[in-house]
């Protein structure tokens, strides 16, 4: 069943709504998933795929970065910047992922492909290797389909998205 947030989307741009909700469900203390651009706008995240109820219900138990996922994108692209910056001064490569391990909580991020990033915020009881296995399982089938066309489907998506009304106040 395809999630309301997808209805006229390509299938491609499903098929990563559908990847990133069995991600967040399926590996157990991931509290919200970003996929950003590599000029920092968010494309896809783990908020778009709940209803309200469930939404409001999150917002209530989360610790993570505002509880926004335009707040976690902007995190995970100062991390992906701060990194890849260390990365060219080190004369090590490309970056392929960071993690961040906090008393709270963790913050993972992957590259996608083109400087797109997965960031992962994780419950500070969530097994990392396992958010990481997980991970590089969605950046291995996300990767190649994540071209130019299809984030601008996403960010196109993202905004009609949000300048909808949501018929609950905040």
């Amino acid at each position: 069943m395809t999630a309301p947030s997808t209805f006229g989307l390509s299938s491609e741009a499903r098929n990563l709504h559908w990847l990133l909700t069995n991600l967040v469900e399926e590996v157990p203390g991931i509290q919200s998933v970003a996929v950003v651009s590599s000029d920092g706008l968010l494309l896809l995240s783990s908020d778009q795929d709940r209803n309200d109820a469930a939404r409001e219900a999150q917002a209530v138990r989360r610790t993570g970065p505002r509880g926004s996922a335009a707040d976690l994108a902007t995190v995970v692209s100062g991390v992906g910047s701060l990194t890849v910056g260390a990365a060219r001064l080190m004369d090590f490569g490309n970056v392929k992922h960071t993690m961040v391990a906090m008393e709270e909580g963790s913050l993972f991020v992957m590259s996608i492909s083109d400087g797109s990033l997965l960031g992962v915020h994780g419950s500070a009881d969530c097994d990392m290797s396992v958010v990481a296995y997980h991970m590089a399982l969605f950046v291995g089938r996300a990767g190649h389909v994540l071209t130019p066309e299809l984030r601008s489907e996403l960010r196109k998506s993202l905004e009609s998205e949000s300048s909808e009304p949501t018929g609950s106040a905040r």
